[in-house]
């Protein structure tokens, strides 16, 4: 086994490859430039077989040279944002109104710097590592699926990912053993009404009334549907109606946000949202137009992955840096891989206020301590090293 391989980390190209690509960011499914240039990146790396499974996603495949073993995927993604950046670092997106807001760029440019020092390690391997550059997950219906779709997944036995998180403490790792992050769902409703003069009510079919019931009973499902021992989140964010004091509108708008921690509650919640909007809107005579989205489903990490993976988080940055961590309330595409094989998604703390970081993913303010991103590609060597390392 190669010893000392913590000094074979690219620190220096990790930070000019990260910079590069948030200088560069592109939207989803539009990652011609980017995907480009992790191929051309990796194939400066021996041992590597490069594929390209879709129009703008790479997978780099590295078989080990010390005998058979499990197929180990490790993944990042590359999308941006559609955000005007804030910041003022010396490299910032030179592409109006796109940016790298959170930490994308971070991602690819930390698994390069572990495909670089594997590929340097064939010998010592024993099992094949599948390095998987993942588009579009900033967009339903997201990259990963289209990965699956490709078959890249067919022979993986296990798949890790990283995902950097500001506030919390630098080049930390988190861990969490059961649902890493959640579902997240939405609609947007337009019910349609009647209007009327505001002196003649009667004549009136006001979406207003229906609205504001939808919104009280909306507030239900959550205490009266789901399990006490499941959590949920339904929110309202946007109720639009009205015209004039003396006048009641035709129609109203509606739009909600809904988080779930399992498929069944999920499924269970969207069940009785539409049973809702049926029954209330039918009960005063209005119609409705309904855009239920689904989003994606939550990343469940796989209980002896998750030992597997905290354990090389240990080995790779010692017992202080490393943390069970608390499902993260936000979505992720990583989930339509976790649903194929078992996985496990950590989270890499990218500082705090403290380090001058202040403001967290989807920020247009949005920053990272870079030197954490070391710690981020010695955890994927890590991972691989005590699975696939010749022992």
């Amino acid at each position: 086994m190669t010893t000392n391989w913590h000094d074979l980390i690219p620190e220096d190209n990790i930070i000019e490859w990260r910079r590069h690509l948030h200088q560069n960011p592109e939207l989803s499914f539009k990652e011609y430039n980017t995907s480009q240039f992790i191929y051309d990146t990796l194939a400066e790396f021996p041992n590597l077989e490069l594929t390209r499974p879709t129009e703008t996603s790479v997978v780099a495949i590295l078989k080990g040279g010390a005998g058979e073993g499990k197929t180990i995927a490790l993944r990042a993604d590359m999308d941006a944002l559609p955000i005007e950046e804030e910041t003022d670092v010396a490299f910032k997106s030179k592409n109006q109104g796109v940016m790298h807001a959170c930490g994308h760029d971070t991602h690819v440019a930390m698994l390069l710097g572990a495909a670089q020092v594997l590929s340097g390690m064939k010998e010592d391997l024993a099992g094949t590592v599948k390095f998987i550059f993942q588009h579009a997950e900033e967009q339903v219906p997201g990259g990963a699926q289209e990965i699956v779709d490709a078959g890249v997944l067919k022979d993986v036995d296990e798949i890790y990912g990283i995902h950097i998180l500001p506030t919390f403490k630098k080049g930390s790792m988190g861990i969490v053993d059961g649902p890493a992050t959640i579902a997240a769902d939405g609609f947007y409703l337009k019910i349609q009404g009647k209007g009327s003069h505001a002196s003649t009510p009667e004549l009136a079919i006001d979406p207003i009334i229906v609205g504001s019931e939808l919104v009280q009973a909306l507030q239900t499902v959550r205490s009266r549907s789901v399990k006490s021992s499941e959590n949920a989140i339904l929110s309202v964010g946007e109720f639009i109606s009205g015209q004039a004091p003396n006048i009641i509108p035709d129609t109203a708008k509606l739009s909600c946000s809904i988080r779930s921690f399992s498929e069944e509650t999920r499924d269970l919640i969207e069940t009785r949202v539409k049973d809702i909007i049926e029954h209330v809107t039918k009960a005063h005579g209005a119609s409705y137009e309904l855009d239920y989205i689904r989003g994606y489903s939550p990343v469940i990490n796989d209980h002896d992955l998750a030992v597997k993976a905290k354990q090389a988080a240990i080995n790779a940055l010692g017992e202080d840096l490393v943390y069970d961590a608390n499902t993260l309330m936000a979505s992720e595409d990583f989930s339509a891989y976790t649903k194929v094989v078992p996985g496990c998604f950590m989270f890499l703390g990218a500082g705090t206020e403290e380090d001058g970081i202040k403001y967290f993913n989807h920020n247009p303010k949005f920053d990272v301590v870079e030197e954490s991103m070391f710690n981020g590609t010695k955890v994927e060597v890590q991972v691989i090293l005590d699975l696939l390392g010749k022992k």
